[in-house]
């Protein structure tokens, strides 16, 4: 037992060293340092068992003969994905660890690299969720609907991409807000501390203030959650009359109730000040959000599932995917320098 306490305080005293134990966590107990060593201990333990847990199953149902070359081409994929979203995640982690730019300034991990790291398992996350609704569903409700919903399912089809896009935006820019600790402040709702633009909004100049300043990332990601909602209500009350595929009108009510539930989740959490179950909530709440809009498209598409063919995938999505990981990377590299 003496020997374990001892190990503690040796970890302790690594922790010491660091600058937000120095500048922020001071007054941290031994017990209080076991608490957040155990929740990033978990963390990482966590993204190694679903490696193993992903690995093993597909190894043997390939063995047996469960799994064709196509799907095992974007099971492969996703594993490879799934490891670099563990480098991901150091590198996000090693910002944390680094001394502030000025003695005033807060240590915390970069929100640039939050963000990609929460972008990379988006996407992951998105990969597996659309080769799963094709494993259960290889006909589309819109290859089965009666001809009277073919209009009205090609017009929303043309719809479910944009909203997608902007429910993902509205995401990651919440990733900046998190970053920032901006929603420990402005804890009014419509106002900002009694303004609708607070002065502080041109602190930073140029592009920079969109990511680095609390106001501005505060007050961005509100409009495009504002957006999302006013979009998606639209889009709900536009095709409540028209005839839709029963699975693509049970998504859409679905896409309305949860896009309200999220806006409301979101000004409840900045009103209390961002309790930690309430900022959990609001996370898991855009995951399911961006589910369900996943779930509309795929019940929208044209003909039979096709599997997540890596070739195709990457003949048609490789150059914006490597355009946009490289601006990223570079963005981040860049501004922390």
């Amino acid at each position: 037992m003496h020997a374990l306490q001892a190990e503690w305080q040796v970890e302790f005293e690594k922790y010491k060293q660091s600058p937000e134990y120095r500048k922020v966590n001071r007054r941290m107990s031994l017990d209080e340092f076991k608490f957040i060593y155990w929740m990033e201990y978990a963390h990482r333990m966590w993204g190694r068992a679903l490696g193993f847990v992903f690995a093993v199953p597909a190894v043997y149902f390939g063995v047996r003969g469960y799994i064709n070359m196509a799907l095992a081409k974007s099971l492969g994929l996703f594993f490879l994905m799934g490891g670099t979203q563990g480098l991901v995640g150091w590198w996000m982690v090693k910002s944390g660890l680094q001394e502030p730019k000025s003695e005033w300034d807060t240590p915390r991990v970069s929100p640039y690299r939050l963000a990609a790291h929460l972008t990379s398992a988006f996407v992951i996350y998105s990969g597996l969720l659309w080769t799963t609704l094709n494993m259960f569903f290889p006909t589309s409700a819109a290859a089965v609907a009666p001809s009277s919903a073919v209009a009205g399912t090609a017009a929303l089809r043309k719809v479910a991409h944009p909203l997608a896009a902007l429910i993902a935006i509205t995401a990651i820019s919440g990733v900046f807000v998190a970053g920032m600790d901006a929603g420990h402040a402005y804890n009014d709702f419509p106002y900002m501390n009694g303004r609708w633009v607070p002065d502080e909004y041109w602190a930073v100049q140029g592009w920079r203030g969109f990511f680095e300043n609390t106001a501005a990332v505060q007050l961005h990601h509100r409009l495009l959650a504002s957006t999302t909602l006013i979009s998606v209500l639209t889009t709900w009350a536009v095709f409540r009359g028209k005839v839709l595929p029963h699975a693509s009108r049970q998504l859409l009510n679905g896409l309305a109730a949860v896009t309200a539930l999220q806006v409301t989740l979101g000004i409840t959490t900045l009103m209390t000040y961002v309790p930690a179950s309430l900022g959990s909530a609001h996370q898991a709440g855009a995951l399911t959000l961006f589910s369900v809009v996943l779930a509309l498209m795929h019940s929208l598409r044209k003909g039979p599932s096709q599997l997540l063919r890596p070739r195709s995938f990457l003949r048609q999505y490789s150059m914006p995917m490597a355009t946009g990981a490289v601006l990223a990377v570079a963005a981040a590299v860049t501004l922390e320098k």
